[in-house]
């Protein structure tokens, strides 16, 4: 090979474009991930948190809206429980997946709904890799934990419709041909964010550094391979020093409010009411957050194609998907109670304060269906998007997105990873960020 073109092509940002880690580089270039600059250029700032909430089967058809600004912003029915974060909240209309419209059935509106990819059918999985993973990709090094994937409902195997059922009992893509382990149990959940032995899971991003490095080394010169071996150990340097930040907690610049759980380990066994079960999950979520723990969660309040019943909720008659198809009563009922979930975490985390922000100005807080309502109406999603995202969204706000050309859900994706500082040229269907978001 020839000298000068080796070392044209060889360079960090090459090696980790090749390498597929191209994102990692802000914190692969600097001080420990806790304490890097953030756009604001404070470096004792907390950083951007994610999670993605989920519940099957869609919305009242007529009690889902919102209209208005901030304070002034008036809410549907089912939004009700979330009227007290009508300033830090982003109701967001017309966003669709239009891949999902090609079976115009529960799975195969479900399990593209975080990555927008095509699925497989006739038998086989195939998907894509989703928001929360691919954000857990690059920045899970930083953290004890690179992602939460909790559900409140067994998954599926069968197969519905020429679509495997696996695709409407997971949002969690770790790569397109595999599901993220669903944990469903809250006792293990709370040892996955507390026990010595558990496992992170993730590829190193050294690992991948040093596979694509061999492949070069061969045709550099004994200087330039110095130079790659100094570049290999600073490398190195780093992310054992994020490693041990996280697992020692001793971290620079932004500290977690929390350093240990300050709830009980919850009972073994799936809890019998369904209220308990989600609010566990819920404070299992929370904890992660605020002990630094991880940055990244799903959780999956149901599947979609959903067999829960709500005798809680006096709502004990009919399973969740056959009442979906339905606008009586006692769906907005199921529908509102799911909203309280939602509202319960946004008030938890509203409550923890971070310097001059709530943990819930840090965070983004995403809920969404696969289907606006019941009758699978995927042409438009429900979504709302709650909290600050470290002081780069404005909430208080109703975007509307129906009769614009470009209005793809990856678009809010792209626009989501950007306030994590993870620059990506497309995602799913999707090649620029949403503007207004």
């Amino acid at each position: 090979m020839n000298q000068t073109n080796s070392n044209a092509t060889f360079s960090r940002r090459r090696l980790l474009r090749g390498a597929g880690v191209t994102m990692a580089l802000p914190w692969l270039e600097s001080i420990p991930a806790w304490g890097a600059e953030t756009r604001a250029g404070s470096a004792g700032e907390a950083p951007v948190r994610m999670a993605v909430l989920f519940s099957g089967n869609g919305f009242h058809s007529k009690e889902w809206w919102a209209r208005g600004e901030g304070r002034a912003m008036e809410l549907g029915k089912v939004l009700a429980p979330l009227h007290d974060f009508r300033e830090k909240m982003l109701f967001i209309r017309g966003l669709y997946n239009e891949e999902a419209l090609k079976g115009n059935i529960h799975s195969s509106q479900t399990g593209n709904l975080l990555s927008g990819a095509p699925l497989a059918s006739g038998g086989d999985i195939r998907s894509g890799t989703s928001l929360d993973q691919l954000a857990a990709q690059t920045v899970g090094g930083s953290t004890r934990v690179p992602s939460l994937v909790l559900g409140c409902e067994k998954s599926n195997p069968s197969v519905h419709k020429n679509y495997s059922m696996l695709y409407s009992s997971h949002i969690s893509w770790s790569s397109p041909t595999t599901p993220s382990p669903l944990e469903i149990y809250p006792a293990l959940a709370f040892d996955r964010l507390f026990k010595d032995e558990a496992s992170l899971g993730d590829k190193s991003v050294l690992d991948a550094v040093i596979s694509e490095a061999n492949s070069l080394r061969r045709g550099i010169s004994r200087g330039d391979q110095r130079k790659l071996d100094e570049y290999l150990e600073s490398v190195r340097d780093v992310e054992q020093r994020i490693s041990n930040a996280g697992k020692r907690g001793e971290l620079q610049g932004w500290r977690p409010t929390l350093t240990k759980p300050n709830i009980a380990r919850p009972a073994d066994g799936i809890p019998q009411d369904i209220a308990e079960h989600m609010r566990l999950m819920a404070d299992v979520l929370v904890l992660g957050f605020q002990t630094g723990t991880t940055r990244v969660a799903t959780l999956k309040l149901n599947n979609d194609h959903s067999s829960l019943r709500f005798p809680n909720l006096g709502v004990d008659y009919m399973i969740h998907h056959l009442l979906s198809h339905s606008d009586t009563p006692d769906w907005l009922k199921v529908n509102q109670f799911f909203l309280e979930q939602v509202a319960y975490i946004a008030r938890r985390l509203d409550a923890i304060q971070e310097g001059s922000r709530t943990l819930l100005d840090n965070t983004m807080l995403l809920f969404c269906s696969s289907m606006l309502t019941g009758t699978h109406e995927a042409r438009q999603l429900p979504v709302v998007l709650l909290g600050g995202g470290g002081g780069r969204i404005k909430g208080g706000r109703v975007l509307d997105y129906l009769d614009k050309p470009e209005r793809q859900m990856c678009r809010l994706y792209l626009s989501m990873l950007d306030k994590m500082d993870i620059r990506l040229k497309q995602f799913g269907d999707a090649a620029q960020p949403l503007e207004t978001v």
